[in-house]
């Protein structure tokens, strides 16, 4: 195997805030701390497994689509231990939706020399939509193994563990092809300082939609196929109700369960 390319995003923390912007409806990523999407985590974990298993010139390289803050996943990613990096960057690509997100991954996977198999997880936090490696596989023609807990490679067949709610399913495929992993794959490796100081060195190309050959007008807002056109923000935080316990507060405590019919 000559290379193995992990998509990668990065998402607003779970732990923070998220809103809209104001205007176009679209995730406002500066109001919230940024991290990289934990199932992402486990995919590079997983594609530096199978690169340590081979013991061979694999290269292991992380992809994203992203803003200039997106460097920030990217780093992390090289800090476990990913050898290189592209990021595909073009303002033009705001607000584009997953059809025009998965086309322009599928582009860019391209251009990069070499790439057998793509690991991915199978959804983000933020969209959690859940269908982009799906389309890049077809709009790549290649074979998709999705929702997956194990996984080999050998030679250039991958096989994989599916897991759903009618069983488990095993799934073959011949490389190249697309791997889609979920939160059972494996635990992802904390980055080490050495990791961490090696990253700052590590390579990262950049590419605009004019390298990939992709038009403005195929992505953005204007151009998606679904957007946004009005939104709610969710109500604040309403104190809870308080009971001063007189010897009843036990049957006051039943009575609002009863009221909310929790009880």
């Amino acid at each position: 195997m000559t290379n193995i390319v992990v998509l990668i995003k990065q998402v607003p923390d779970t732990g923070s805030e998220r809103k809209l912007s104001d205007g176009d409806f679209t995730l406002d990523r500066e109001a919230a701390d940024s991290v990289l999407c934990e199932i992402n985590e486990r995919a590079v974990e997983e594609a530096l497994q199978i690169k340590e298993r081979n013991a061979d010139d694999t290269v292991v390289t992380v992809l994203t689509v992203g803003p200039e803050k997106a460097t920030e996943a990217i780093r992390k990613a090289l800090s476990m231990g990913a050898d290189k990096a592209v990021h595909v960057k073009d303002d033009a690509i705001h607000g584009s939706d997953i059809l025009q997100t998965a086309w322009v991954l599928a582009r860019a996977l391209g251009q990069i020399e070499g790439a057998e198999l793509v690991i991915t997880g199978n959804a983000s936090s933020d969209g959690a939509g859940g269908a982009v490696p799906a389309i890049v596989a077809e709009y790549l023609g290649l074979p998709q193994l999705t929702h997956v807990r194990k996984l080999a490679v050998d030679g250039d067949t991958v096989t994989a563990e599916r897991e759903t709610d009618d069983g488990v399913f095993g799934l073959s495929a011949t490389l190249p092809a697309i791997v889609s992993v979920g939160e059972k794959i494996n635990e992802p490796r904390f980055p080490s300082f050495k990791g961490i100081m090696a990253a700052k060195k590590k390579e990262v190309v950049e590419l605009s939609l004019a390298d990939l050959g992709v038009e403005a007008d195929e992505v953005g807002l204007a151009n998606a196929g679904s957007s946004v056109v009005s939104s709610t923000p969710k109500p604040p935080k309403a104190a809870g109700e308080k009971i001063a316990d007189e010897g009843e507060g036990g049957t006051k405590i039943a009575e609002y369960l009863v009221a909310q019919k929790l009880i």
